[in-house]
């Protein structure tokens, strides 16, 4: 007689316990990397000079985060952020609704968005700084170019899923074409415009510590910048772990707003009955 063994969604065979609960394995996994890292440095693997030990960078940031100057940069890159992706979230949200609604101007636009959606925001710092200068101003050009086309195209999309019937009903109705618009068209849409909204705010924060970090724009990319340029390796690798946490914190934040919004939404739920 043969026996298969089965291996459920924790991965562990039938009858067996997993090696770590499924909460560890991420705890697990970052201790694993800093552990690695602080003695990739120590062994002589790669020169001290260029990665130093965590327990270096972990001083050094302990010491910055002691400081006002630090704090305002924090501050000034998170002002950056949410305004930016603000910005980019109604634009994108009504420029999505009325374009995707009216069938003469998505043809219209089509062949423009296709354009002007690939072209790398970093490509605009140049314009951005010739019209700007170095100030806030430059680096919300970027975020907001960058973070519009991600809420614009999931929201066209969203547009483009209603149901053709339901349409034809509302019309036949004679819906106004606002109210086809609030509650026809937008909560068909409403999903896609919340996923449009979690990839614009990873976006506009990496598009934030981008113009900070080469136009100048204070922030954390400004700090960062200082550091490299004078020398302080083991307080600049503590500002990127600090941009990386905070990238971590800005993700799962729009990942809980997502799942607050679309609370009745199927998806939702089947992920929460699992």
């Amino acid at each position: 007689m043969t026996a298969s063994a089965r291996i459920d969604g924790r991965g562990a065979r039938d009858g067996q316990r997993p090696v770590l609960p499924r909460w560890l394995l991420g705890p697990a996994g970052v201790a694993t990397f800093l552990v690695v890292w602080e003695l990739v440095p120590r062994v002589g693997l790669v020169d001290g000079r260029f990665l130093p030990a965590f327990s270096a960078v972990a001083r050094a940031l302990a010491d910055r985060v002691r400081t006002e100057t630090f704090w305002t940069a924090f501050l000034d890159t998170l002002v950056t952020w949410a305004t930016g992706l603000s910005i980019a979230l109604a634009a994108g949200i009504g420029l999505g609704m009325v374009i995707g609604s009216v069938a003469l101007l998505r043809d219209a636009t089509a062949s423009t968005i296709e354009f002007l959606r690939p072209i790398p925001s970093v490509a605009l710092i140049p314009l951005a700084v010739l019209m700007f200068g170095t100030g806030r101003a430059s680096t919300l050009l970027l975020v907001v170019y960058a973070t519009f086309w991600q809420v614009l195209v999931q929201v066209l999309y969203g547009v483009q899923d209603v149901d053709p019937v339901a349409r034809d009903t509302a019309r036949t109705y004679r819906f106004r074409f606002l109210t086809e618009g609030v509650r026809l068209v937008w909560p068909t849409t409403l999903p896609y415009a919340m996923t449009g909204f979690r990839l614009g705010a990873t976006v506009a924060l990496i598009l934030t510590i981008t113009g900070e970090l080469i136009i100048g724009t204070p922030g954390l990319g400004k700090l960062l910048a200082l550091a490299q340029q004078s020398g302080q390796v083991a307080s600049m690798y503590g500002i990127v772990v600090v941009t990386g946490l905070l990238g971590v914190v800005v993700n799962i934040g729009a990942r809980l707003v997502e799942r607050r919004v679309l609370h009745w939404h199927p998806s939702v739920r089947r992920e929460r009955s699992s």
